[in-house]
């Protein structure tokens, strides 16, 4: 099979491709726009939303209904996903890795940015997959949490693995087994997302700061340290830091990891729970140190050289946001090959550079050093063995348990 080349990479090329937050393509990360002014996927807000959606509970977990997949006879796949989340050519316009795609597949990709919030989104496609009807996409791209309720209620086609050999050969141990799809059955990560610590080091006098409980506990940050908005990234580190499995954990752990949090509220060493916001409060030092997104985290640091990161030696919470088949979906054949087309090694290298967050394609290393050799060794990029043993994900939740510890973070972050 003919293998996709990125083209070619002139100094001015790679500079385009490198991100900052202050110019370019993006002012801000994807990541951080789609927590803006909220407090987490799922706070009380989100939850009144599912139930106005009239979502039901996730009892079941199967395969989606059958549909008559019309592939060969349509050349096409409707692929909905996230802003800021695909390589953009250097006229602002193009989509090079999806014009390449279509050039060897005749596959055209009706590509559209449609999403802006997991909850937002699937309230806009429940009816249909309720209905049993097409929602009008054939490839989706949500948060994990949501990619699991979604399997749980049927509403999600079953992949065939004879239509992604480079999927199954290339997707890195790390993401091969996500406790809501064992195996990768019905979903394949687009992204990785790690929370890790950022910290300023001239605002912090020089000192490295390196885990939750120091963040907690140091007095000489008191009153200038920022947690996260999204419960599974807070809740989960503050349960690292505590030597709890994210995985695994009881209602009594999760209990303690808030309790925990509520004490660096009550003792104002916490300044505040923060969306988007922190990467410009990090930068002028108003948030001495914080949780932070690993993307944001990339770009500040394109800018500001007082911008640091750590993993604890405790671990660090990593999501994804995942590639699905929604049932009756009519092209189902053609989103495979589209999904299995994104973990060819060049391609993969040529998002990666793009958007700078986890790549979860295993070797793609020198592909994307013919790219950019600094993001290549950039372990928030590509995680080595060491840091990729640190990362745990958050476990999947009951629709009981969403709502109980959902309420009981909203209450701790004062939303």
């Amino acid at each position: 099979m003919e293998q996709y080349e990125p083209d070619g990479l002139s100094a001015a090329r790679t500079a385009a491709i490198r991100r900052s937050l202050t110019s370019g393509r993006s002012a801000l990360s994807r990541r951080s726009v789609l927590r803006a002014g909220g407090v987490g996927a799922l706070t009380l807000g989100g939850l009144a939303g599912l139930s106005a959606c009239g979502i039901p509970p996730a009892k079941r977990e199967g395969q989606g209904p059958a549909s008559t997949d019309v592939s060969a006879e349509e050349r096409t796949v409707a692929f909905s996903n996230w802003t800021e989340y695909m390589d953009i050519g250097e006229d602002g316009k193009s989509r090079p890795t999806l014009e390449a795609f279509r050039k060897r597949t005749g596959i055209a990709v009706k590509y559209t940015e449609d999403i802006n919030d997991n909850v937002e989104f699937f309230g806009k496609i429940k009816p249909q997959l309720a209905a049993g009807q097409e929602t009008g996409r054939d490839l989706i791209c949500v948060t994990d949490w949501l990619a699991a309720r979604m399997i749980r209620l049927g509403w999600v086609q079953k992949l065939d693995p004879a239509n992604l050999p480079n999927a199954y050969a290339n997707l890195s141990a790390q993401f091969r087994r996500p406790d809501w799809d064992p195996g990768r059955s019905y979903s394949y990560p687009w992204t990785g997302i790690s929370t890790v610590i950022a910290y300023n080091v001239k605002a912090t006098g020089g000192r490295k700061v390196d885990s939750v409980s120091q963040l907690l506990d140091d007095p000489a940050l008191k009153g200038r340290v920022g947690f996260l908005t999204e419960m599974r990234d807070t809740v989960g580190m503050a349960l690292l830091d505590l030597g709890k499995d994210p995985g695994k954990f009881t209602d009594a752990d999760f209990d303690a990891a808030v309790g925990r949090l509520q004490k660096g509220v009550d003792t104002k060493q916490i300044r505040r729970f923060h969306g988007n916001d922190y990467t410009s409060d990090l930068s002028k030092g108003d948030l001495a140190a914080c949780l932070a997104w690993a993307g944001d985290v990339i770009q500040l640091q394109a800018d500001n050289p007082d911008i640091r990161y750590a993993i604890p030696s405790a671990g660090y919470i990593t999501s994804t946001d995942n590639l699905l088949v929604p049932a009756q979906s009519r092209h189902k054949t053609n989103a495979e090959k589209l999904i299995d087309y994104y973990y060819e090694l060049p391609v993969a290298a040529q998002l990666a550079a793009y958007i700078n967050y986890v790549c979860p394609v295993d070797g793609v290393k020198d592909e994307l050093a013919k790219i950019d050799p600094e993001l290549a060794d950039n372990t928030l990029i590509l995680p080595d063995k060491a840091m990729a043993k640190k990362s745990r994900s958050f476990r999947s939740l009951s629709s009981a348990e969403e709502t109980a510890y959902e309420e009981k973070f909203a209450k701790l972050i004062g939303a």
